[in-house]
This record gives C-alpha cells, structure tokens and sequence, in this order.
C-alpha cells in the first residue's frame, strides 16, 4: 500500500508538471503575437518632421503609379490633418499623429488644392476654356461681308444712340477696299449719318458713336438702315451691302445695350415695278404639317395719299382650292413707300394639300374710317395657280423643307 501510494504520487507530479508546462507555452505565444500586433499598427514614434514628409512623398507616388489618371483619389477635408504610411501589401493604414509635434512645411508633390480637397493628378485645361465667338470665324457661303453695331435708347432725352463698331471679311469689285458706311432711321431717307472712312482694308474698326433724335412713341415704328460703300481711286462710291434693323422687336433702355451683328445683303437694284415689290421668305416643316411666311419688306409702293397717320399693313392669307381658310396681319406702319415689317406667321397645312393650297399677299393702306385701299398683291403656290417666279418660289420652299428660301415679288393690282 506504501508503494502505490509512491507511485500515484509521481504520476500526479509529473501530469502537474506537464500541465503547467503547457500553460506557461500557450500564455507566451500568446504574448508573443501581441508584442507583433502592438508593434504594427504603433510604430517607433521618434519620428522627425521631415522623415513623415518623405514618407507621405513616397506614399503619393505609389498612390500615382497605381491608379488610373483619369480618375481622381479625393481625401475628404476632414482627414487632412492625419499622416499615411505605406505598407507592403499596397494598403494605407493611418498612424495616430503626436498631438505635440507640428509638422514643417514641405512640397505636396501631384497634390493641387481643388475646393477644399487634395486630387491626384494633373487638371484638363480644355475643360476650363471659355466658349469661343465663332461670329468672326463662321461666316455663311456666299458671304458680302458682317456688320457690328450696337443700340441703346435713352428715354429722358428721346435720344437713340447707335454705335457702329466694325465689319469683316467685305466683297470689294477691286483688290483693295477703303470703305464706309452710311445709317438712316426710316422711314426717313432723305438724311442720314456717316462715318470716316477706313483706309484699305476689308475688316475695318470704326469705333464711332451716332445719335438719332426720335420720341419714344414713334421709336418702335423706325427701321435702322446701314449701307456699307467703298471708295475707289476715282472717288466713285460703289455699294458693297446693306443690313435693315427694324427697331420694333427689341427691348430698348437705358441699361440695355444691345451689341448685335448681321450679315450685308445686297441691295435689289432692279427698279420697282409697277405697284411695287414685296419680299418674303417662305418655309415648310414636313413633320410639323407648318406653313411658315416671314414678310420682310415692301418698296415702291404707290401710296393713295401722302399722309403720315395712315398706316401700311400686309394682310397675309392661307387659301385651299380658291377657299379662305385663315388670315393674319402685321403690324400697320406709318405712311411709307418702302415699309420694313419682319413679322412670322405660322399656318397648319398637312403634305398632302399644298398641290392645293396657296399664299396671297395683299399690301393694303388704312384710309379715313374703315375703309382700306388695296396697294398691290400677290399670290405664290403650286401649278394650278401660279407661273413663273411665285411657282418658283413655292416649288423651291418644297424641295427645301425646313429652310427659309427668301424672294422678291412684284405685286399687281387684280383682285
């Protein structure tokens, strides 16, 4: 019994032992991977200044080698004040910052201030580019030339100044250009002002002021009209284009400038005919099912009676088989041969009915009461009604859908 009592004695020892043995093992690897874990994620922090500078430097470089340029990496504005470190699986972990130690200015490398926030990468200039004025780079086929003006009307004084401020890329008969221009207010035509003459160029800079004297009851019933002339050696005037500003469309103050440009037209040289002549541009939307007619301006007319209250209007009619369908007018100006109106219409005409349909234009002139004196007409459409230069103008607005096609028409006194 003494000797197993021994014995038992030594197992039990040597189990106690091994036990212990064990858990002295566990405890110091498990001491150990902490002493690892601690030493990551806080490093010596003995750190100078300078040191955690080439360290961010060499964390935005490979932050630079490995993303795409063309898409930006933003650290939000709240974490500007944390360092970064870079490790060797290419992942950022943040180090606490030493609340003591105040970092020296140093370069920031591909790092640009954009709104509050630091970008990766370079900026795209084109995205920062102004819109460019292609008023002087697009001109039209078949151009004469462009005119710069601008408007301004001052109410207390009933004055309408008018600044001319220059012209490019004009059409002279000869090699060399020294140009010109003269403006009138319509309807008067019997003065106007003119500016200096320009020296041998075709993009003349004038920079000149004009002033009209008009009240502002009659101001939205005038039309600014610009000639624009060259001189030849001979002194001889020759007309290089025009541009016709009705007045009536535009808000006109004191602190509304209007700085505009149009390009010349060439004056219709041929005489007036009879009755006159009417110009107008026509243009049809296929998909709309829209007849549009823009009158533009009538000269020559042979007013019934010189007297500046009656008022010239054009009444313009829609007809389907010689049948009224609708009619609208412009506007009744002042008693002028050589009215300006500028004025759009629109009609409904489905496709099918303009081998039908047709346009009559009637000038007409306000009399005393209600009567009305009929100045002159015409009528533009297909084959069954039309010939010549009306039929011309209708076939062409069809074979050109969407586009205004612009023409002068003589008008006849037939009802």
């Amino acid at each position: 019994e003494q000797a197993v009592a021994v014995a038992g004695g030594i197992i039990g020892g040597i189990l106690l032992f091994v036990l212990l043995g064990i858990t002295a093992y566990l405890f110091w690897k498990k001491f150990c991977r902490l002493f690892s874990y601690e030493k990551l994620i806080n490093p010596v922090k003995t750190t100078n200044a300078n040191a955690i500078f080439q360290d961010q430097a060499n964390s935005e470089i490979q932050l630079k080698s490995t993303r795409s340029r063309s898409v930006p990496f933003i650290i939000p504005p709240t974490l500007h004040g944390q360092d970064w470190i870079h490790l060797t699986n290419e992942e950022q972990v943040q180090e606490d910052r030493d609340p003591f130690m105040t970092p020296q200015s140093g370069p920031r490398s591909s790092f640009h201030s954009l709104a509050g926030a630091y970008v990766v990468g370079t900026i795209n200039p084109d995205l920062y580019k102004f819109p460019e004025d292609k008023s002087e780079t697009d001109f039209p086929d078949g151009s004469i030339g462009r005119l710069w003006f601008s408007i301004e009307y001052e109410q207390e004084s009933e004055r309408l100044l008018v600044s001319l401020i220059k012209a490019r890329k004009l059409q002279p008969p000869a090699d060399s250009c020294s140009p010109f221009v003269k403006i009138y207010l319509l309807p008067d035509e019997r003065s106007y002002l003119q500016s200096k003459t320009k020296c041998k160029t075709l993009n003349p800079q004038f920079d000149e002021n004009f002033v009209f004297q008009v009240s502002s009851k009659m101001l939205l019933q005038r039309t600014l009209k610009f000639l624009v002339y060259h001189v030849d050696k001979q002194k001889k005037h020759h007309l290089l284009g025009q541009v016709i500003f009705p007045l009536k469309n535009e808000a006109l103050t004191e602190d509304n400038k209007l700085v505009i440009w149009r390009d010349l037209e060439k004056e219709n040289l041929e005489p007036p005919s009879e009755h006159g002549d009417i110009q107008f541009s026509l243009s049809y939307n296929d998909y709309l099912g829209r007849l549009t007619v823009v009158v533009l301006r009538a000269r020559g007319l042979k007013l019934q009676e010189e007297n500046p209250a009656l008022g010239v209007y054009v009444k313009v009619s829609l007809m389907n088989h010689n049948k009224f369908i609708k009619s609208k007018k412009t506007a009744a100006l002042l008693g002028t041969p050589n009215p300006v109106y500028n004025e759009t219409f629109s009609f409904k005409a489905d496709q099918t009915e303009l081998d039908t349909a047709s346009l009559s234009l009637s000038v007409l002139q306000s009399n005393k009461g209600e009567k009305t004196l009929l100045l002159g007409r015409v009528v533009v459409g297909p084959f069954m009604y039309t010939r010549g230069r009306e039929l011309e103008h209708w076939n062409e607005m069809i074979s050109k859908p969407k586009e205004l096609v612009k023409r002068w028409h003589a008008l006849c006194h037939s009802t």
